[in-house]
């Protein structure tokens, strides 16, 4: 295969397993230099060995908790000192947790990583992303997103003690939003904005969890979901295609814009919700 990614540089959240994995794999068979964000050290160490022998030019472990904010900046950060230009930022980080549970800084844990991450990551390099003609980002949403809400009084903690598919839903309409806003609050600069549901993969999602709804996903995995590297396609195709250059700030299945709800397209909705996120990462202590 033609490197043609040789030159460019990854950011890569949720890339140990699952549709991150895939799609890092092929990014380092093209090339790429790869900055690999994950809190397991041993796995993540693992994985970059597996993307240094898959081709790519250089890659990065860098080893962080991205349920905790200072954890987030400090990946940045530390991508950052390292680097004067971002490619492609991909926002793949998240799970899903059945039982309430909430993070050292105090947050209900999928608020944490499947949507407080995604923001803040984002934000700290988006310097980088502005300077680097042609930048991406792509975040990981889901279908899910047609059961979401977006309830600002509960969102972050979970006070009512709500957990599980609705808050999982909450989290992926939140990731359609975001990329709306952003999308919005950069046109003109050049970076593309977009966000994409992978289907139904086989992947570890999920599996942190106990009981019933565990074997059912896992059952229902082996019988009907795509392998990663069919659910990494899009993902793919929106990270480094030529053909994905014509639009921002929309949502994606099968490499075609996919309509949503029409919560996900109101975009008062929109800056509440970063407007919101931005005060909630200004509360935290770096």
């Amino acid at each position: 295969m033609a490197k043609d990614l040789e030159g460019k540089v990854f950011l890569v959240t949720g890339g140990t397993e699952g549709i991150g994995k895939a799609a890092s794999l092929e990014f380092a068979s093209r090339g790429a230099t790869i900055a690999l964000v994950g809190r397991n050290k041993e796995k993540t160490e693992r994985v970059a060995g597996e993307l240094r022998a898959a081709g790519a030019t250089k890659v990065e472990p860098i080893f962080a908790d991205l349920s905790r904010v200072s954890d987030m900046k400090r990946a940045a950060s530390e991508f950052k000192a390292a680097h004067d230009r971002l490619d492609v930022l991909v926002n793949n980080a998240g799970g899903v947790f059945f039982k309430h549970e909430t993070t050292g800084d105090g947050y209900e844990m999928t608020f944490a990583l499947n949507h407080l991450s995604y923001f803040v990551i984002t934000a700290e390099v988006l310097d980088l992303l502005k300077k680097t003609k042609g930048s991406r980002i792509v975040s990981t949403s889901s279908g899910a997103h047609q059961g979401g809400k977006i309830e600002l009084g509960d969102i972050a903690k979970r006070p009512s003690g709500k957990a599980g598919f609705p808050v999982y839903c909450d989290s992926k309409l939140a990731n359609i939003l975001f990329t709306r806003e952003l999308a919005r609050k950069l046109d003109g600069s050049g970076v593309l904005v977009n966000c994409f549901h992978p289907g139904f993969v086989q992947t570890g999602f999920a599996m942190n969890n106990q009981g019933f709804l565990k074997s059912a996903i896992s059952f229902g995995a082996s019988l009907f979901a795509r392998t990663p590297a069919k659910g990494a396609e899009t993902l793919v195709w929106l990270a480094a295609s030529p053909d994905a250059t014509g639009t921002s700030g929309e949502y994606f299945f099968d490499k075609k814009v996919k309509k949503t709800t029409r919560l996900a397209y109101d975009m008062d909705v929109a800056a509440k919700l970063w407007a919101f996120t931005e005060e909630t990462v200004r509360a935290q202590p770096s």
